[in-house]
């Protein structure tokens, strides 16, 4: 090596121009193809290209505020760190569509106990992300003795100011394309588009730093303004109301089942036969237009969902980000009226936090992982499989004092839709090419099966004749990244108004006498609570929930989701993409048509996380005591 070039690599602030272009360089193509970002115009793909730069100068020189024995060391820690939180973020998305926030990482018990997920979603491309840091770190080590970041005061002025800079204009571009991207209650994915991962983990900090301080702030007012919306909304019971009065509750939560498989065949071999069949008994009513409203707590917001008819946060779960919080949920409400309650999952009691969420919520006992028999052999992916589970919880629904309110919670059909015996596959693959999707229907009809064997048990151990068995799908099981295999299962384009209409979930309830029926009420998990409370003959008029029930007679017929996408008989508007489409003709329209519900929508969420950050409900005595003091002593009080 001649001595030029030897000194050219011994120079510090060639080895800061280098590094910040290969993890410039990295970052922009994993933006570009390891995301769903969606770019639309040229204007923001010239956007995508600069967003990255601001973010990484800044941050590697805030190496240079260290000592020059500790610099370079520091340098490389920064480096890893944000190859690491680029790296975290193109895994996590494979399978989530989404980003990873604060309020995930809270979720960490949850890592270590994904198994199968986890190493289905890396793949030895990813080595890539990890080989500019590996050069990196050679040089380093290979020239420790003369590779020094020591540069002049004016160089580090200079970094800093040209970070300045490149933020700046990538904030003005931003706004240009998005005005008030800031501001407003914002979709990830654009964010990521204008602004970059690295900042989008900048704001999403700020953000969990400002939902934290709502509780803090939060006054009992707030929770009147709820109410004053909800008395508007109410609707009255039907004539179902009463039903199954006094009868136990069975909840079966269907993992990642949605409702597109109810009725498919492959290879001319039903899916679902059992959930088929049940649909037509004379004692079942089917819901064919329900939909989840899960964000990134998917199962464990389905269960808050269900439990409060409150939706879950835009950011994280609930389960762990709120567990403390003051709650009137369904077993809390029930054992008023002599339920008993219990939950029933074959895995880990901490996972999703269930352990001490299950306390908040007012469950009674908590059937895990550690109350079953759990072994190698019966076991896949999440943990113990769903025949085994439901096999071994008939002596534990036995011994459950009567009325009770239960849920079951299914695994095997799970990401990535494994199983591990062949006479565990009942059906033949579909041939997209997409393992995901063509293992999908095996472990669908799995669970199937499990659950057919599950409701001949209860029958079979005398649990039938006074039950209400409530079957529902928990939220979607594939996401937008596997729309070309999808197309091809549905038979068509999957475009904003197909996703959307792929967030229904099936729901049956079932008991012995009740009068059958197909539903196409348009309808979503946060109305649940308000239609099981009415079955049982439970008022829910003072309740804080924004469902209604599903039954009543003069109910809105909506579903809102967790994305701020809403339905309604005419029309269905896709939240992150703001289309609206005429669900008769299937065809885009004009946003206008859709603004109702879309205002519908984002004054429901926006009023429910006001509940759940301020932890509102606390204030429920306060606020009814208020209501109940004559008028002068009331103004006197305030």
């Amino acid at each position: 090596m001649n001595t030029k070039l030897k000194k050219l690599f011994q120079n510090g602030l060639f080895f800061f121009i280098v590094a910040t272009i290969l993890l410039w360089a990295k970052s922009y193509l994993a933006f570009k193809f390891s995301f769903s970002l969606n770019i639309e115009n040229t204007f923001q793909e010239i956007i995508l290209f600069i967003t990255p730069l601001g973010s990484i100068l800044f941050f590697l020189a805030l190496s240079f505020l260290f000592s020059k024995k500790k610099r370079m060391k520091a340098f490389m820690t920064l480096y890893f760190i944000m190859s690491f939180v680029l790296f975290a973020n193109v895994v996590y998305f494979r399978f989530f569509n989404d980003f990873i926030t604060i309020p995930v990482l809270m979720q960490y018990k949850n890592f270590g106990q994904l198994g199968g997920s986890a190493s289905e979603l890396m793949g030895a491309m990813d080595i890539l992300l990890w080989a500019d840091f590996i050069v990196l770190l050679v040089w380093a080590i290979v020239k420790r003795t003369e590779l020094t970041l020591s540069i002049r005061k004016r160089s580090i002025g200079l970094i800093f100011a040209a970070a300045i800079m490149a933020l700046a204009v990538n904030l003005g571009m931003a706004e240009s394309e998005r005005p008030q991207l800031l501001t407003r209650t914002f979709d990830r994915a654009m964010f990521v588009k204008l602004m970059g991962v690295y900042n989008f983990h900048l704001y999403d900090t700020v953000m969990t730093a400002n939902t934290q301080k709502h509780r803090v702030f939060a006054e009992s007012s707030e929770l009147s303004e709820v109410r004053n919306y909800l008395h508007t909304q109410k609707g009255d019971p039907g004539k179902y109301f009463g039903e199954a009065e006094g009868k136990n509750v069975v909840m079966i939560s269907m993992e990642s089942l949605q409702n597109f498989v109810i009725n498919y065949r492959v290879n001319g071999e039903e899916v679902t036969p059992f959930l088929n069949d049940l649909i037509e008994d004379k004692n079942s009513l089917y819901f064919s237009n329900f939909y989840h409203n899960t964000g990134q707590g998917k199962t464990s917001d389905s269960e808050f969902i269900i439990d409060n008819s409150l939706y879950g946060l835009p950011r994280g779960a609930v389960f762990t980000t709120n567990s403390g919080n003051e709650l009137n949920a369904t077993p809390e409400i029930l054992e008023k009226e002599g339920y008993s309650s219990a939950v029933f999952h074959g895995n880990n009691d901490s996972f999703w936090n269930r352990d001490v969420m299950y306390e908040t919520l007012g469950y009674d006992t908590f059937f895990s992982k550690a109350q079953y028999d759990v072994t190698e052999d019966i076991s896949v992916n999440y943990g113990l499989k769903d025949i085994p589970f439901f096999e071994q919880s008939i002596p534990k629904v036995k011994s459950l004092e009567e009325p009770y309110y239960t849920r079951f919670i299914t695994l095997t059909h799970h990401y990535p839709f494994t199983l591990n015996k062949e006479a565990d596959k009942m059906i033949e693959q579909t041939n997209t090419g997409d393992g995901t999707v063509d293992r999908y229907f095996q472990t669908a009809r799995y669970m199937d099966e499990s659950l057919k064997k599950f409701f001949q048990s209860m029958k079979d151990a005398g649990e039938y004749k006074d039950t209400v068995f409530v079957f529902y799908g928990d939220h979607y099981g594939i996401s937008e990244n596997h729309n070309r295999a999808m197309s091809e299962i549905m038979n068509e384009e999957i475009r904003p108004f197909e996703h959307t209409q792929l967030q229904r979930v099936p729901l049956i309830i079932h008991s012995p006498g009740l009068e059958g029926k197909k539903m196409d009420t348009i309808g979503s998990q946060i109305d649940l609570k308000p239609t099981i409370l009415h079955l049982l003959g439970k008022e829910t008029e003072d309740d804080i929930q924004f469902g209604t029930d599903l039954l009543a007679e003069n109910r809105e017929n909506i579903a809102i989701l967790r994305d701020g996408s809403a339905i309604s008989e005419e029309y269905l508007y896709a939240g992150e993409d703001d289309v609206c489409y005429d669900k008769a003709t299937q065809w885009e329209v004009d946003n206008s048509k859709c603004e109702e519900i879309q205002n519908k929508a984002q004054t429901e969420l926006n009023l429910s996380d006001k509940v759940v950050y301020g932890d509102l409900l606390r204030f429920k005595d306060e606020e009814e005591q208020l209501e109940s003091t004559p008028k002068e002593e009331k103004q006197q009080k305030e």
